[in-house]
This record gives C-alpha cells, structure tokens and sequence, in this order.
C-alpha cells in the first residue's frame, strides 16, 4: 500500500509564478509537520489578510531550501511509494516544485471531488466550503497550513469511501483511480458567477456559445490556475486537440 501524505502550503499570493512559500504542513499515518519560512519576496497584506501569517512572524525564519526540514520533505514527497494529496493540488505543486520538490504521485481532492458530484448538486468545491457543506466535524483553524491538512484528511476519506462504493473496488484500486482522476484536466459543471451564475456549462454552450468563446479568450490571457476551465470550454466548443 502506498504512503498517503496530506500536504497543504501558505504563500505570499496566488499566483504560482511570482508567488512563494511562507508556511508548509503534511501530516502521514505517524508523523505530522508544520513550519514557518521566510519567503523570497515580502508577504503583502492581502495575503496576510487570508493567512495571518506577517512578514513580522517570519522576519527571523530560515528559507524553505536552507531548512533542517528540506531534505526529508523531499525524500518523503518525492519517494515512489508516496502519494502526496492536496486540494486544488495543481497549485500547492506548482509553488513546491518552485523550491525544487517534484512528487512522483498526487492526488487532488478538488478533482475527485468535482469528478464524484456528477449530479452537479455541489455549488463550490473549495476546501472550506466542502468542509461545512458536508458537515465535516473536526477542530480545525481555515487558512491555517495545518488545520487545512486535518480537513484535507477528512474529506479525503469521505472521497475514498464514496469512490470505493460507487465503482465497487478496493482501497488500493481506488487511490489509483483518484491518482488518474487527478492527472488530468477535470470538466467543470456548473457556473457560480456572472450572467450565467446557476446555469450548467452544457446549457450555456447551447444557448449561448459566444460567451464561452470570449470567456475562453479571457481565460488563456492569463492562464494560471485555469487548467480546468480552459479544458472544459475547449471541450464544449469543439476545439481539444
């Protein structure tokens, strides 16, 4: 069986290219980790303003690279026999691989989870928003590294346990399945924003497939973070390679 470790970062922004990391925490079946470090770039107050998390608290920390805990986080994460899970991991991968940490296997809860409501009863699929709209019960402070970790490990379980039921396998050949679901760009449902807030995206694409060509023309000027949407419009016009 493979090593699930939970993983989750705080950075200076959102923006996987210019943006660093200031705080990482994992946590495995006997060990967990969280810690601060200062990042290569000023924390601005707006990511303070999420996280908490001063350019004051991190004035006297080391840098991720030059840390004591650097080179087992790798070894851990980058093992062949770890699954490293995240949600919205395409992010939290992207800021890591920045520090030069590539995991062999992920997994993203975001997808799978986006990948199991194929009903589209779910109106949002960030980590919070799953954490109360399930009525996951846990001690757990939002936005913090760790306390997003505990409600990652929650909510990857519900996961596991509902993709076990519904495709009727194993432990060990569901974590594959969620490792392929999360490999690939998933299909968004449904839009919760804009003219079309409510609607899903098969019904706009029949009615009004001009929006979804200027929103994917918007969505490709700046394509951070829109792997998914990008797909997903290009898969309702027509144009996937």
């Amino acid at each position: 069986m493979k090593q699930i470790i939970f993983f989750d970062t705080e950075t200076t922004g959102n923006e996987p290219k210019k943006d660093f990391l200031c705080q990482i925490a994992y946590k495995t079946g006997t060990e967990t980790f969280c810690e601060l470090y200062k990042p290569l770039i000023p924390i601005p107050p707006e990511a303070s303003a999420i996280t908490h998390i001063t350019n004051k608290m991190v004035a006297d920390k080391e840098a991720f690279k030059d840390s004591a805990g650097y080179k087992r986080i790798k070894e851990l994460f980058e093992d062949s026999n770890s699954v490293v899970v995240a949600h919205n991991a395409k992010f939290d991968l992207a800021i890591i691989d920045k520090e030069g940490i590539s995991p062999t296997n992920f997994i993203c809860t975001l997808r799978v989870a986006r990948y199991l409501d194929k009903e589209n009863v779910i109106p949002q699929y960030k980590l919070q928003y799953l954490r109360y709209y399930l009525d996951i019960e846990i001690e757990a402070e939002a936005h913090d590294a760790m306390g997003d970790v505990l409600v990652l490990e929650k909510l990857f379980e519900r996961l596991l346990a509902k993709i076990m039921k519904e495709e009727n396998i194993d432990e060990a050949k569901a974590i594959e399945r969620m490792i392929e679901i999360s490999s690939r760009p998933s299909l968004m449902n449904l839009f919760n924003f804009g003219k079309h807030n409510g609607k899903t995206v098969a019904e706009v694409a029949e009615a009004d497939r001009g929006y979804l060509d200027w929103m994917l023309a918007q969505k490709e000027q700046n394509p951070d973070n829109e792997e998914d949407w990008i797909h997903t419009l290009k898969h309702y016009l027509g144009k996937l390679q």
